[in-house]
């Protein structure tokens, strides 16, 4: 009975096991079994929380993207949101390992980061995100976009470099910067 009742519970522990490794969310969200739009969300997803203002923290989408490093940027797309279609019928398929997903960005305008400037140009932004299947898992191949940071975290990168700042001149740009930034709407 006891050699009976240890195989039962090895079993079902066998089952849950199985059960919760094949969760999406343990698995890679880049795996070949997994829409290609999921791999396009995730990658602005992250790009939207500004982990590519950072080159330090390229490792963060390095697993979503096919080039090596990320360019230097003089100039961050400040976005509202984007959206990714789930419907492969808006996908071009140019056939079983290579993908084109659209991706549209509604964008409030445009920072520049060598003057600390910001241009209001409110309106949407389409690109045509081309995926490939290597070894295993969908990458994405181009374009390579300059960073499209959400306006929260674009306020967030703002404030803190006003705290960082010393010099009362650059300050004051820093300020004028976060208020153009706050008043952008679609």
């Amino acid at each position: 009975m006891m050699l009976l009742r240890a195989i039962f519970i090895g079993w079902v522990a066998a089952v849950i096991g199985l059960t919760l490794w094949a969760l999406p969310g343990h698995a890679q969200t880049n795996a070949v079994s997994h829409s290609p739009a999921k791999v396009v969300e995730k990658y602005f997803a992250l790009d939207n929380k500004g982990v590519r203002l950072d080159a330090s923290s390229f490792d963060s989408v390095a697993g979503y993207v096919d080039w090596k490093e990320e360019p230097a940027w003089g100039k961050v797309i400040v976005i509202n949101g984007f959206t990714v279609p789930d419907d492969f019928r808006q996908w071009e398929i140019v056939n079983r390992l290579e993908v084109v997903v659209p991706v549209e960005f509604r964008v409030l305008g445009v920072m520049y980061l060598d003057t600390a400037g910001f241009v209001p140009e409110p309106g949407t932004e389409q690109a045509r995100v081309r995926l490939k299947v290597m070894n295993g898992r969908w990458k994405i191949v181009e374009p390579i976009l300059p960073p499209h940071v959400g306006q929260k975290r674009m306020l967030n990168v703002v404030r803190q470099a006003m705290l960082e700042e010393q010099d009362g001149t650059r300050q004051a740009s820093l300020a004028a910067l976060q208020a153009e930034l706050r008043k952008a709407k679609e």
